[in-house]
């Protein structure tokens, strides 16, 4: 069973700043891919940014330059930086992990979704 725990959504004015943070547990020994997903009222669930064990890192095109995906050394934390934020960039924030390892070094392909934190920009 994994859980993934989140925290830091909030509402921000324009211009403003907000660090999300994301935790998994549960039965796993290994995440390779860790990042985040959003979902805008209205539209479908897009994805954000993402950070391998590696350290190779992907951003969509309207958060580049804007948004900092990282990763604490334990591996099983990711925190997405988001800057310059717009009212565009309002919408529930999906932390998800794929390609993991559970307790038993089984490899699970699928990802698993957070709840999401809501993140609201408006003045």
């Amino acid at each position: 069973q994994v859980q993934l725990v989140e925290s830091g959504g909030d509402l921000v004015q324009p211009g403003g700043s907000l660090r999300l943070s994301c935790v998994a547990t549960g039965s796993i020994s290994r995440i390779n891919t860790m990042g985040w997903y959003r979902q805008a009222p209205g539209k479908q669930r897009e994805w954000v940014a993402i950070m391998s064990r590696g350290g190779g890192t992907n951003y969509a095109d309207s958060v580049k330059g804007r948004f900092t995906i990282s990763r604490e050394c334990a591996q099983n934390t990711v925190h997405l930086e988001m800057n310059s934020l717009t009212p565009e960039n309002t919408a529930v924030y999906q932390c998800y992990i794929a390609d993991v390892c559970d307790l038993n070094n089984a490899f699970r392909p699928h990802p698993y979704w957070g709840p999401g934190p809501q993140v609201t920009v408006s003045s």
